[in-house]
Order: C-alpha cells, then sequence, then structure tokens
C-alpha cells in the first residue's frame, strides 16, 4: 500500500483524533448550530431570506403599538400641567439626561420621542420616592417651517428648549446634512450645561430607548475610576458591528482568551478518566473549535449575558460608529462641544468620526464604550437622511 494511502487510513479511523475532531466539527458547524442559530438575527447562520421580513414588520408592529400607547399616555397627561415633574431643572445635578430631537417627515406615527420619554419617567419613577436619578431636558432643534408635534406635547411636563429664530437662520445657512446634524449636537451640549451645570451630561437621540437597567448601570459607571479621566462613553453600537471579526484589537484578545479559557475548561473535564493523553494540540484545537463557534453564533449574545448584573457590563476602547446615546462624565461635555465645533462634517467624517479622532489624536483624551448596549435603536425612520421605502432590520 503506498505511503500516503497509509497515513490516511490511520488518521481516519474512528478511534483517531483527526477523524473524531473532523466528526465534532461535522456535527457542530453543520447541524447543530444551524439548527439553534437559524433565527437568530446577529448570527453567520440567519437566514434572510427567510426570516427578515417577518421580523422587521414584527419589530415595525410592536414600535407602532408603544407609539400609540406613549402617545396616549402624554395626552392624558397634558391636562395635569407638570405631573411628571420635571419642568423645573435643579443646578448641580449629578446627572442630566437631554434628548435631542427634530421632526420626522416619515415614520412620525411611531412618536419615537414619547416612547423614549414615557421609558425615562417610568425609569426614573422607580428611583424611590423623594430622589431623582436625574434631570431631564428636551432639546428641539427643528429648523423648518412646521412644529415638532411631539416636542410640544412634552412642553408641560419638561423644560424644552429652541433655538431662537435668529439662531435657526444661522444654523440653516447652505451646509451639508452631517454638518447641520453637529451644529445641532453642539448647541444642545451647550445648552444643557447652560442650564443645569450637571456634574454628568447623558445625550439621547430621541429614537434610543432606555434598557430596563440604564440607571443602575450609569451609576456603576460612574463610580469607576476611568469615568473621572475619559471624555465620553459610548452606550449604544450597532449590534451587527458587534461581532469579533472586526477591526477592533481589544475584541481579538477577549476572542482569543474566550477560545484559551473554555478549552481550559474542557480540557480540564476530560482529563478525568480520559482513555488518552491530552495535549497542547488538544488544547489549540479546542481553543479554536470555541473561538470559531462563538463567532458563529453570535457575539451579541454571548454579550446578553452580562445584563445579569451592573459590574458585569465591560468598558472597552471606544469604537467608532455611532452617536444615539453618548455619557459625557464631569465638564466634558464642553470640550466635546470645542473639538466638533473645530471640525466641519460631510459625508464619511460626521460627528461621531469627528469626536472618535480627537479622542485618538488629542494627547490626555481617552473615549470608551460600554457592552451591551444600554439603549435600544428604535428609529426605523431618519429625521435627517432619506429612508427606505420598506425599513429593515438588517
Amino acid at each position: 500500500m503506498p505511503r500516503w494511502k497509509a497515513l490516511a487510513s490511520q488518521h481516519l479511523r474512528w478511534s483517531s483524533p483527526v477523524a473524531q475532531g473532523l466528526v465534532l466539527c461535522i456535527i457542530t458547524f453543520g447541524i447543530v448550530l444551524p439548527l439553534c442559530c437559524h433565527r437568530l438575527l446577529y448570527s453567520y447562520y440567519y437566514i434572510k431570506s427567510m426570516y427578515l421580513n417577518d421580523m422587521s414588520d414584527q419589530f415595525l408592529a410592536e414600535s407602532y403599538e408603544r407609539g400609540q400607547e406613549a402617545l396616549e399616555f402624554w395626552a392624558a397627561s397634558r391636562s395635569t400641567t407638570g405631573s411628571a415633574g420635571f419642568s423645573n431643572i435643579a443646578k448641580g445635578s449629578e446627572l442630566l439626561i437631554t434628548v435631542v430631537t427634530a421632526r420626522r417627515t416619515e415614520g412620525k406615527e411611531f412618536h419615537y420621542l414619547l416612547q423614549v420619554m414615557q421609558r425615562l419617567v417610568s425609569l426614573l419613577r422607580g428611583c424611590g420616592e423623594g430622589r431623582r436619578c436625574a434631570e431631564v431636558l428636551v432639546c428641539d432643534v427643528e429648523s423648518g417651517p412646521l412644529d415638532n408635534e411631539d416636542a410640544a406635547l412634552l412642553e408641560s411636563q419638561f423644560l424644552v428648549v429652541r433655538r431662537s429664530l435668529e439662531e435657526q437662520g444661522k444654523n440653516q445657512a447652505h451646509v451639508n446634512t452631517f454638518e447641520r446634524e453637529k451644529r445641532d449636537y453642539v448647541y444642545c451640549l451647550r445648552k444643557g450645561w447652560e442650564l443645569a451645570r450637571p456634574k454628568n451630561l447623558i445625550v439621547l437621540e430621541d429614537d434610543a430607548l432606555p434598557r430596563a437597567d440604564f440607571f443602575a448601570v450609569i451609576r456603576d459607571l460612574l463610580s469607576r475610576r476611568f469615568a473621572l479621566h475619559t471624555l465620553y462613553v459610548k452606550l449604544y453600537h450597532p449590534e451587527r458591528l458587534q461581532r469579533y471579526w472586526n477591526p477592533e484589537p481589544y475584541r481579538i484578545l477577549e476572542w482569543v482568551g474566550l477560545g484559551l479559557v473554555g478549552a481550559t475548561a474542557l480540557l480540564l473535564i476530560l482529563s478525568h478518566g480520559a482513555p488518552f493523553s491530552l495535549s497542547t494540540t488538544h488544547l489549540l484545537f479546542l481553543t479554536l473549535y470555541i473561538m470559531v463557534a462563538v463567532e458563529l453564533a453570535g457575539r451579541h449574545y454571548l454579550l446578553e449575558a452580562r445584563r445579569f448584573s451592573p459590574q458585569l457590563y465591560a468598558v472597552s476602547p471606544a469604537t467608532e460608529c455611532c452617536t444615539p446615546a453618548m455619557l459625557f462624565p464631569g465638564n466634558s461635555s464642553l470640550r466635546a462641544a470645542e473639538y466638533l465645533d473645530g471640525s466641519f462634517c460631510v459625508k464619511g467624517n460626521a460627528k461621531d468620526m469627528v469626536l472618535y479622532q480627537m479622542a485618538r489624536t488629542i494627547t490626555g483624551e481617552r473615549a470608551h464604550s460600554i457592552e451591551p448596549n444600554l439603549v435600544s435603536h428604535i428609529g426605523a425612520f431618519s429625521s435627517v437622511r432619506a429612508n427606505p421605502s420598506r425599513p429593515r432590520l438588517l
């Protein structure tokens, strides 16, 4: 028998580790994971052609339902002026939340702003009697001829700030969408500081819906030492960009570390009564096996396990995209406003990229992200960009 045939025969025997590893991979990656993950939106096994349209329609239906419920809630509250208790803002508060909003020409029936404000009020009421987790400010940057009706509905319950007519005229000067969006953001950063002088500032866009543990995690974040030395902390990063196979160096380290820890644990279990000797080859194989399995199933779902406790949320170097929810500890919002003011935004260099580059290039500045996300991005329709005729989750 030729030597290569003898070697192949030896390796493909059932008792051979090579054959056993091959069978394990075929069962795991060809049968078990496809069966378990084909409905998971952020898994590589997700079957878009079968499930994406239905899941997107369900997402829109649920958002519409929440929007109508929020509309009813705030319409009923309007008759009781100040019933939410946020129309007056105390200076020097521990935390100010500024919600940036503009009128939507499409998707206004979803009432994103009203959804976010209803959720915030619900969470703030859970802080306890006589204790306020945060002050809340609505920053209406609508500069068109039509009013932002949702913001107007909230005026009896919250302080709503807007530019003067003269300021609106200056902002409407011939600038592109990205520059105008940046100027709106800077205005809201500075207005929040001017009115409240808060110890910490959170800026939410009007389609960033806070999670149930929002304030518990924020309190834990601000108690950590790194918060004293950071320009901002991102509270949201698109789920589709949370995979390990991304240009974020820290994720590669996390990925390899997870594989090594998982492989070591498996080897320790297998070492008891194992009929064969365990080697470095076994460790390498199981490390790669676990790394591939976790990536294909979806890192997003592994991150969700961290919601068990605020202390388990991971803080890492900031990522590039996007700004639906940002925490500015101390007076860093003023520095961020100055950095943004010094840059002109265009496509490919929007406000998120400007802040990211400033934090990377200016000596002494740092920026961070938190995982998993502290808000859900519910905005299927943008107020500043063109919208698809049929929005989809991916």
